[in-house]
């Protein structure tokens, strides 16, 4: 361990399984999804519960679920003794698409009312930064703020951006991660043109039946400190973000390179940055969409990445119990990764039964949950989005 180590000390989630990160980590641990009629919708969030009327008034619901888990992660780690200039602690917070249900009940206002009847707050709460502006707001943080935008990268590369800052000295602390809100008609009906919703309406990671993604919404938040800052005030530390990279693939818009070349070199570079190799990973948070060809290039990857040891790691994926949060899904899986590398159990890959041989290789948790080794313990949290963006932590104890 290194004092200068960047750790966790909270965290916080929204998701189809319900609000609070360790209750995320419990009920998939158990086996439990939160798919219902082929969307993972965050039934148990309620703004109302969380925000006062008028905080929830002013924001999307993107921004609300965003809010709720980065006070969730401050609480966690006891965040208000902590005593660091605002100045100097960042808020990022990430998102594939931003406000979208303001603006698609805008539209409607704007289309049926006339421009008289619109909400003078339309842009400020559809904007990709207003997630990002409503937490530092709210906490009083003075330092870098500002939101991700690489698709469903974007929650993942949020923490990497934090992470990179830490380390530098920019800044002594960090509220990290992503968040999302497109279960919405014009989303559903767009993912549904292209192709890439499940018709199923089930979530399979590397399952042979796999027929596209379940869309989901949620929100997840990190707290990032030193580690000798963060022992020096008595805060728990749940883990550690040792390494991170990015790539892309430059090959198209939507679809994966089927060669994941670049997504292997996302975990490879990501192993370096923390001074690993293949041979010291325990196990990986997949990226895992249950679409075709993401789950088949997303295993070239990791057969390039890991070599020989691919057959020996641990992988499941968060979106088989949560579907695919789009910009938050790196962050939510980030935040499940480091539970599940806390607790020394990692959870199944939910509804694998029936391997594909695209996808051989691989050794999927199905069933129940893993038991991980003694001690130091290393994982890999994939994302990758349209676009090609790759972003890929590796996290440890």
């Amino acid at each position: 361990m290194n004092a200068d180590d960047v750790v966790v000390t909270g965290v916080g989630a929204v998701s189809a399984l319900g609000v609070g990160a360790h209750r995320l980590h419990e009920r998939w641990l158990a086996g439990e999804h939160g798919i219902e009629d082929g969307f993972a919708r965050a039934l148990a969030f309620d703004p109302g519960e969380h925000l006062t009327v008028k905080q929830a008034r002013r924001s999307d619901r993107y921004t609300q679920m965003a809010a709720v888990a980065a006070r969730e992660a401050l609480d966690e780690g006891a965040w208000p003794e902590a005593g660091y200039d605002p100045l100097r602690v960042a808020t990022i917070i990430g998102t594939g698409i931003g406000g979208l249900g303001t603006l698609e009940a805008q539209f409607d206002v704007l289309r049926d009312q006339g421009p008289g009847r619109l909400s003078p707050l339309g842009i400020p709460l559809m904007m990709p930064n207003a997630a990002a502006a409503t937490v530092a707001m709210q906490h009083g943080l003075h330092g870098p703020a500002l939101g991700t935008v690489s698709a469903c990268a974007a929650g993942a590369n949020a923490i990497g951006t934090a992470l990179r800052m830490l380390q530098r000295g920019e800044i002594d602390a960090a509220l990290a991660g992503g968040s999302e809100a497109a279960i919405t008609p014009y989303a559903t009906a767009s993912f549904a043109g292209m192709g890439t919703l499940s018709s199923a309406g089930v979530s399979r990671p590397f399952d042979a039946r796999r027929d596209g993604f379940v869309l989901g919404e949620g929100a997840g938040v990190l707290l990032l400190e030193r580690r000798d800052a963060a022992e020096r005030r008595g805060a728990p530390v749940l883990g550690t973000v040792r390494g991170y990279a990015s790539t892309v693939d430059a090959h198209h818009l939507t679809a994966p390179d089927p060669t994941g070349t670049y997504a292997a070199a996302a975990m490879t570079m990501a192993l370096a940055d923390a001074g690993l190799t293949a041979a010291d990973v325990d196990y990986v948070n997949a990226h895992g969409t249950s679409t075709p060809l993401n789950d088949r290039a997303e295993a070239e990857a990791l057969r390039s990445a890991l070599g020989e040891h691919a057959a020996r790691v641990p992988v499941s994926s968060t979106k088989s119990a949560i579907g695919h949060l789009l910009g938050a899904a790196g962050a939510v899986e980030a935040v499940a990764t480091v539970l599940a590398l806390h607790a020394g159990s990692a959870p199944a890959n939910l509804g694998y039964e029936e391997p594909d041989a695209a996808c051989a290789g691989l050794d999927v948790i199905a069933g129940a949950p893993r038991a991980l080794p003694d001690g130091d313990r290393v994982a890999l949290s994939n994302s990758f989005g349209f676009g090609g963006h790759n972003a890929v932590l590796c996290l440890t104890t």
